[in-house]
């Protein structure tokens, strides 16, 4: 069987993380979106089928040939014309009934193998808040209907972006006009498809998440380390390093005096860690990252090459690659008044509906000591803060 899996699209919302890299090769618990999908198709799918466009050198000199036993190929959308667009172009490569998912989601193979039960299938899940989704209007199990971004919120069934098709679909893309955006969507082509085909609604029964925006990253980070069932150390640790819960250390990582790890956390290859630091639970750390000493950091994510000098915190924040960070430079993650913390995405204020987030940089990054940073306030790829500067707004190109 072939999986398609649509990964082309800019994601504009997820910046600054995807001004430099497309957004299925963002890092969650040290593996990228692409990696976590293709893990659960493996044994389900004999072929993947990416679409790419942006950036689409970075996904296929990432990718290659092959993963996990999985035949990797490659479709090129060469305008961002919208997700219809982009799966017509895998026409030429699909003749049969094929599993279609959302390249910036992440699903379950437990999902991916129940909904592969029916002929058609689309996976849903119920939300407290539908509007930012596609909700399902449904005729007992079957689909009847998906209405883009309701303001009506009292359906709360939404679509995952996970389909079970066949080359019916192609049918359905010929007849489509563009939405009031400009772009052409799949889902008006799989309404027109459930009008005469069968389009079972099948629910999350094991794990879905949407990325959209950056900080929907770290509850994806919380779920996988959370299902770490045990520590593994392969590399140094010296005397007086404590270890509580399941903490993952990899090859040629040096954990230095006077360290407390509060796992889950996993720490990749080739990291210096400390003397005195405190890493916090739900904390991932990539390869070739620097912890200087008596820093602390919580329920973050650093993708890789980061190095953080000392005294100083992070907590519920991203930090992308290639990124270093002054001297006691302290993020602020929680407000006084204990409302949910907003960040500009778009020029729209957002409610990022967390009590908790700290802030989001993307690549290239540089701050200078004692620098400051005000909750849910990002940094753009290749910016810099001069020392003891306060960032009370985004540092970025727009």
């Amino acid at each position: 069987m072939k999986a398609v899996i649509m990964a082309a699209g800019k994601s504009t919302r997820a910046y600054p993380l995807t001004l430099t890299k497309p957004k299925p090769l963002l890092k969650i618990a040290n593996r990228t979106i692409l990696e976590h999908n293709l893990e659960q198709l493996a044994g389900i799918a004999d072929e993947a089928i990416i679409i790419v466009g942006y950036h689409k050198e970075m996904i296929m000199k990432f990718l290659g040939e092959s993963f996990n036993g999985i035949k990797i190929s490659y479709i090129e959308q060469k305008e961002q014309k919208g997700t219809g667009h982009a799966m017509q172009q895998a026409e030429p490569a699909v003749k049969e009934r094929f599993i279609l998912m959302n390249g910036d989601d992440l699903y379950s193979r437990l999902d991916i193998e129940n909904c592969l039960k029916h002929d058609y299938c689309i996976l849903s899940r119920e939300v407290r808040d539908p509007r930012k989704f596609g909700v399902l209007v449904l005729n007992g199990n079957y689909l009847k209907d998906i209405i883009e971004k309701p303001k009506d919120i009292k359906i709360s069934m939404i679509n995952t972006g996970l389909y079970i098709l066949d080359a019916e679909i192609f049918e359905e893309l010929k007849k489509m006009k563009p939405s009031e955006r400009g772009e052409y969507e799949l889902t008006d082509a799989v309404k027109s498809l459930a009008k005469r085909k069968k389009i079972f609604c099948e629910t999350v029964r094991g794990f879905w998440f949407s990325l959209t925006y950056p900080w929907y990253m770290l509850e994806a980070n919380e779920h996988f380390l959370s299902k770490l069932d045990k520590s593994e150390t392969k590399g140094t640790l010296e005397p007086n390093v404590s270890i509580k819960g399941n903490v993952v250390i990899g090859e040629g990582s040096l954990i230095r005096n006077g360290t407390y790890i509060e796992g889950p956390v996993i720490i990749g290859k080739n990291c210096k860690i400390g003397p005195n630091c405190y890493i916090r639970p739900s904390t991932s750390i990539g390869d070739n990252c620097k912890v200087g000493n008596a820093c602390e950091i919580e329920n973050s994510i650093l993708m890789g090459n980061v190095s953080i000098g000392h005294l100083s915190y992070f907590g519920d924040s991203i930090l992308g690659e290639n990124i270093n960070i002054g001297a006691g430079t302290m993020v602020a993650n929680l407000r006084h008044d204990n409302q949910n913390i907003k960040s500009l995405v778009a020029g729209k204020l957002t409610d990022t509906e967390r009590r908790r987030f700290g802030t989001v940089i993307g690549d290239n990054v540089h701050t200078g000591i004692s620098t400051l940073i005000y909750p849910g306030r990002k940094i753009w790829p290749n910016k810099a803060t001069l020392p003891g500067e306060t960032v009370k707004e985004d540092k970025s190109d727009f």
